[in-house]
C-alpha cells in the first residue's frame, strides 16, 4: 500500500490510507498477543524476535519523522512545544519528550542515520549515539564537510556490525579513522584534557545514615575507577560464592559487590598504609572491660562516645582479629588495662603456616580456599588471648562473622574443624 497516492498534496484530505495501515498493524498485533508463544517452534520464536528488532527500528523511524514535523500539534493545542502536548496527552515525562524531540531533529540532518532507521538496520538506540558523534564533528572547527559525511557512512556501516556501547566508544573517535594524520594528535590532545578534567572532578563523599550503615557516591578517573571495579569484582568471588551456595541462587549482584568492597578495605595491609595526624593509620576501639566480656556490649570507633561512632562489641572483636584496630580496654573508672600488644596480629609467617596447616576455612562443612581466609583468634585476643598457631583459625568472611556474633555459639571439634551453632 502506497500513502503517497492517497495524500492530497495540499494536506486538506489525507483520506484513510493512514487509518488503514495502523488498523492493519494493530489487528496484525492483536493476533500474534494472542497466540501463546510456549507452543511456538523455536525457529519462530527466532524468526519473530529478529524481524521484530526491524520492526521497532522501522517504527521509531516511522515516529522520528512525524515528531520532527509535529510543531503545527503545538500550534493548534497551544502547547509550548510538541514535547509539552506529549506530556499532557502521552503522558511521557518532560525528559524523555524533549529527548525524542531533539533524536527526531538530529535524525532528519542526517540522511544515511535516516535511512538506516527507516531499513530497520540502525536502531533507536544506535541512531542516538551516531548522531551525537555527528554533532561533535560538527562542532569540531576542524573537521570539514567531506569528513562529517565520510563519517556517517562509516557510523552506519558499523552499526550493522556493533552493539549501541561498542558504536559509542568508535563515534568518541571516528575522525581518527575518517584522516588519522590530521587528526590523531588532536584526539590524543583531548584524551590529555579528559583525563585533566577527570582528576579536576574526582570526589569521594561519605555520610552516616545513622542505621548500622555509612552511605558513599563518589567520581573517579576512568583508568583508577576501573581498577577499582576489578578489585571489588575479585573480592565479591561471584563463582565462588555459587559453589558455597550449592548451586543456590546468589545475593543480588549489588550485595556482592557491596561485600566484596568490605572485604578489600578488612584485608588492606597496615604497613602499607601512610602516616596520619602524626601517627600510623589506626582506628581506636573503646570499650569497657564489661562490656568487652559481654556478648551484647558496645564498643566506641575514635576516642570518645562524643566523636566516635557506636559498634557492637562483637564487631569491634571481628576487628581486632585482623584490622588496623588498636583496642584500648578501660577499667571502671576509664584507666588504660591494656594498650595494645603489638603480637594481636598474625603475622605473615604464621598465616603462611596456618594455610599449610588447614588447607581451608575451618568452619565445619566450608572448602573456602585459605588465600580467602581470616586467621581467627579462637581465644579472643582482646579477652587475652595469645596469637600463635595453636590458637589460630582460619576462617572465611562469613564464618568470621558468625564467630563473632552473639547469636551463634561455636566449638572446635576432635578433627580440628569448628561447629557453628544458633544460641537457643
Amino acid at each position: 500500500m502506497s500513502l503517497e497516492h492517497d495524500l492530497d498534496p495540499w494536506a486538506t484530505n489525507p483520506g484513510d490510507a493512514i487509518d488503514a495501515a495502523l488498523e492493519a498493524i494493530e489487528t496484525a498485533l492483536h493476533e500474534l498477543l494472542a497466540s501463546d508463544p510456549a507452543y511456538w517452534r523455536t525457529g519462530q520464536k527466532k524468526d519473530l524476535l529478529e524481524r521484530l528488532e526491524k520492526l521497532q527500528a522501522q517504527q521509531a523511524a516511522l515516529k522520528l519523522r512525524v515528531l520532527a514535523s509535529a510543531g503545527d500539534i503545538a500550534e493548534e493545542t497551544g502547547a509550548k512545544d510538541a514535547s509539552a502536548w506529549m506530556r499532557a496527552e502521552l503522558l511521557l515525562d518532560k525528559g524523555v519528550a524533549r529527548s525524542q524531540i531533539k533524536l527526531a531533529t538530529g535524525v532528519a540532518k542526517y540522511e544515511l542515520v535516516a535511512a538506516g532507521l527507516a531499513e530497520g538496520v540502525v536502531s533507536l538506540d544506535k541512531a542516538r549515539v551516531i548522531t551525537r558523534a555527528l554533532d561533535k564533528v560538527h562542532a569540531d572547527p576542524v573537521a570539514s564537510a567531506e569528513n562529517l559525511a565520510l563519517a556517517e557512512k562509516l557510523l552506519v556501516d558499523y552499526a550493522t556490525q556493533l552493539t549501541a556501547n561498542e558504536l559509542r566508544i568508535v563515534g568518541r573517535k571516528i575522525l581518527t579513522e575518517v584522516d588519522p594524520a590530521r587528526f590523531e594528535d588532536a584526539e590524543a590532545k583531548a584524551l590529555l584534557a579528559e583525563e585533566e578534567r577527570a582528576q579536576q572532578r574526582t570526589a569521594l563523599r561519605i555520610w552516616d545514615n545513622h542505621d548500622g550503615t555509612v552511605g558513599f557516591d563518589g567520581v573517579l578517573p576512568t583508568s583508577i575507577g576501573m581498577r577499582f571495579k576489578r578489585l571489588v569484582e575479585a573480592y565479591a568471588q561471584p563463582r565462588k560464592q555459587q559453589l558455597v551456595t550449592k548451586g543456590a541462587a546468589l545475593p543480588p549482584w549489588e550485595r556482592l559487590m557491596g561485600q566484596g568492597f568490605t572485604r578489600l578495605l578488612e584485608t588492606l595491609d597496615p604497613a602499607a598504609l601512610p602516616r596520619h595526624g602524626g601517627d600510623a593509620t589506626t582506628i581506636n576501639v573503646v570499650i569497657s572491660l564489661d562490656e568487652l566480656r559481654r556478648d551484647l556490649g558496645t564498643a566506641t570507633l575514635g576516642y570518645d562516645e562524643t566523636n566516635g561512632t557506636t559498634i557492637s562489641a562483637a564487631e569491634a572483636r571481628k576487628l581486632a582479629c585482623n584490622a588496623t584496630i588498636i583496642p584500648w580496654v578501660l577499667g571502671g573508672d576509664g584507666e588504660v588495662l591494656d594498650a595494645g600488644r603489638g603480637s594481636r596480629f598474625f603475622q605473615p609467617i604464621q598465616r603462611k603456616a596456618l594455610r599449610l596447616q588447614q588447607k581451608c576455612c575451618q568452619a565445619e562443612g566450608c572448602d573456602m580456599p585459605p588465600e580467602w581466609c581470616d586467621a581467627h583468634h579462637l581465644d579472643p585476643w582482646a579477652a587475652g588471648g595469645k596469637t600463635d598457631l595453636k590458637d589460630g583459625a582460619l576462617l572465611c568472611p562469613h564464618h568470621h562473622r558468625l564467630a563473632h556474633a552473639p547469636a551463634y555459639i561455636h566449638e572446635r571439634l576432635p578433627d580440628g574443624t569448628i561447629r557453628f551453632t544458633r544460641r537457643p
